[in-house]
C-alpha cells in the first residue's frame, strides 16, 4: 500500500470512527457505568470487533454474508437482539452515582464487572453488525492493491482502524465518565440510564431496518 493511499485511508478511518452508532453509545455507556479506566475495556472490545470485521472481509467471508440471505439474517438479528438486550439492561440499571456504586461493590449497585466481560460486550457490539461488514466490504477494497501481497495491506488497514477507534471511542468514554460522573442525583442518573437504554434500542431498530444489498 502506497503511503499516499494509506494517508487517504487514515483520514477515512477517522470519519468512520467518529460517525455515531452503536459503538459510540456503548463507549459512552461504559464511561457512565464504570468510569474511564474500567469502561475503556469496552473500547478494547470494540476495536477487537472491528478488527474481526476486517478479517472477515479479508478472508472473503464478508462477501458471503453480504450475498447470503440466511447468513446475513442470522448475524443481523443476533446483533439486533443483543443491542435491545443492552438497552433493556441499561433502562433497569441502578441510579447510584458511580462513586457510590464502586464503593458498594458486587452487593450494591451495579458492582464491579470483570474486565473480560466488558471486552466481550464491546466485541459483540461491533462483531455482530452486518452493516459494518457491508460497509467495510464496500470501502476497504478501494484501498487494496491486488498486485501486491494482501496480508500486509489488510494488517495495515486493521491496525489503522483499530488505532482510530481506540482514540475516538476512548474519547467518548472519557467524556461520559468526566461529565456524567459529576451528577450525584439519582433522578438525573436514572434519566441518563434510560437515555442510553433508549439509544441502544434505537441502534437495534436501525440495524433491524438495514437491508442486504441486492446483487
Amino acid at each position: 500500500m502506497a503511503l499516499s493511499v494509506w494517508f487517504t485511508f487514515f483520514a477515512a478511518s477517522w470519519a468512520i470512527s467518529l460517525s455515531p452508532g452503536a459503538g459510540a453509545v456503548a463507549a459512552m455507556s461504559a464511561g457512565l457505568d464504570h468510569g474511564f479506566r474500567r469502561g475503556y475495556f469496552v473500547t478494547f472490545g470494540l476495536v477487537l470487533g472491528i478488527v474481526t470485521q476486517v478479517l472477515v472481509v479479508a478472508m472473503g467471508l464478508g462477501a458471503l454474508i453480504a450475498a447470503s440471505t440466511l447468513a446475513f439474517s442470522v448475524v443481523k438479528w443476533a446483533g439486533v437482539a443483543y443491542l435491545v438486550w443492552l438497552g433493556v439492561r441499561q433502562w433497569r440499571a441502578s441510579a447510584l452515582p458511580l462513586v457510590a456504586a464502586a464503593d458498594a461493590g458486587p452487593a450494591g449497585g451495579r458492582g464491579v464487572v470483570p474486565r473480560r466481560q466488558l471486552v466481550l460486550k464491546g466485541w459483540i457490539v461491533n462483531a455482530l453488525n452486518p452493516k459494518g461488514t457491508v460497509f467495510i466490504l464496500a470501502v476497504v477494497p478501494q484501498f487494496v492493491a491486488l498486485s501486491e501481497p494482501l496480508g500486509p495491506q489488510y494488517l495495515a488497514i486493521g491496525a489503522t482502524i483499530g488505532f482510530t477507534d481506540l482514540v475516538v471511542m476512548g474519547g467518548y468514554t472519557l467524556l461520559a465518565s468526566r461529565a456524567l460522573r459529576l451528577l450525584r442525583s439519582p433522578r438525573h442518573l436514572s434519566v441518563l440510564n434510560k437515555t442510553f437504554g433508549t439509544l441502544f434500542i434505537l441502534a437495534g431498530v436501525l440495524l433491524a431496518s438495514f437491508q442486504r444489498t441486492q446483487r
